[in-house]
């Protein structure tokens, strides 16, 4: 079975997790937190939908090391629109196929 790309978007964050569900397990996991973390210079000026775009493609290079390709994309009851179409844009940017 597919794993399965969780999206989950607060006001101010934005979390992006690949799920096994057989197994009840987080197989990758990426937030904006863990991207911003990671810079020097601050994130000052980015938009969220930026960095949900960032978040996608970052799982996709995550998932990439455990050689998952192929993954079920779950919006969490969220429209596809905006900041969740954007992680799902970066995602196929980075390689993944939803």
């Amino acid at each position: 079975m597919r794993p399965r790309l969780s999206v989950f978007r607060s006001n101010r964050h934005v979390i992006a997790q690949l799920i096994d569900d057989d197994a009840g397990k987080t197989l990758v996991f990426a937030t904006d937190m863990e991207i911003a973390a990671g810079k020097k210079k601050s994130a000052k000026g980015e938009t969220l939908r930026i960095r949900a775009e960032k978040i996608g493609r970052h799982l996709a290079e995550k998932s990439k090391k455990l050689k998952i390709e192929v993954v079920v994309f779950d919006r969490g009851g969220y429209a596809y629109h905006g900041i969740v179409k954007a992680v799902a844009e970066g995602a196929r940017k980075g390689g993944l196929q939803l």
